[in-house]
């Protein structure tokens, strides 16, 4: 029960820091700008990482989970109750978010800024790197090494910095889906859902071929 707890309160950090980013920039006219936001999900995926990865691995994203559990890295039977917990603190973060924002019309919502296709490719792109740098720097349940933290908050932070503009650089189907359905804003959500899993999934061949040792 710890490591859900976990993965709800760290995955309610992510969402409430960095889609609230988003907002506030909204809300002030860019006081924020794209690189404060970029530097929030960065920052805040890093600090969860540091902060909760020992209980629960900060998985924070159930694109990551699946793909930890087809690696066999991660075990099964808890990926449900993980993906369960992530949604419940990304929807609670976006409901404060609401109450906090109420005229705020899209929450942080990812939406695609060129062609649906053209955010597809690039939130499939941008989650495999992410998560070939998180499966080689962590364990399924938990977090190996002082700069785990360090590298998939870097990652998350770089990816964001060149692609938010674009596709809002989700690479993670609980920080998209939360908003989109507070918000009401249901008709990109496919791309986040779908692109983002398999992208990740993809990156779990390459890993263990990467990794095999020669006979």
């Amino acid at each position: 029960m710890r490591k859900y707890i976990a993965e709800a309160v760290g995955t309610f950090a992510l969402v409430f820091c960095g889609t609230g980013a988003i907002i506030i920039n909204e809300e002030t006219r860019g006081a924020v700008s794209h690189t404060g936001i970029a530097f929030t999900f960065g920052l805040i995926i890093m600090a969860m990482i540091y902060a909760l990865g020992h209980i629960s691995g900060a998985h924070l994203n159930p694109a990551v989970s699946i793909a930890f559990a087809i690696s066999a890295r991660f075990p099964l039977k808890q990926l449900i109750p993980y993906i369960l917990s992530q949604l419940a603190g990304a929807f609670v973060a976006s409901l404060i978010l609401k109450v906090l924002f109420p005229h705020n019309n899209l929450l942080g919502v990812t939406i695609p800024f060129g062609s649906d296709w053209q955010s597809f490719i690039l939130e499939l792109v941008l989650t495999f790197f992410l998560m070939l740098v998180i499966i080689n720097v962590a364990t399924g349940s938990k977090e190996q090494g002082m700069f785990a933290g360090l590298a998939i908050g870097s990652t998350v932070l770089l990816e964001a910095m060149f692609a938010g503009p674009i596709s809002g650089a989700s690479m993670n189907p609980a920080r998209s889906l939360a908003p989109a359905v507070i918000s009401g804003h249901l008709e990109h959500l496919w791309i986040y859902l779908t692109a983002t899993t398999i992208g990740a999934i993809l990156a779990i061949p390459v890993w263990k071929y990467l990794n095999e040792k020669n006979n």
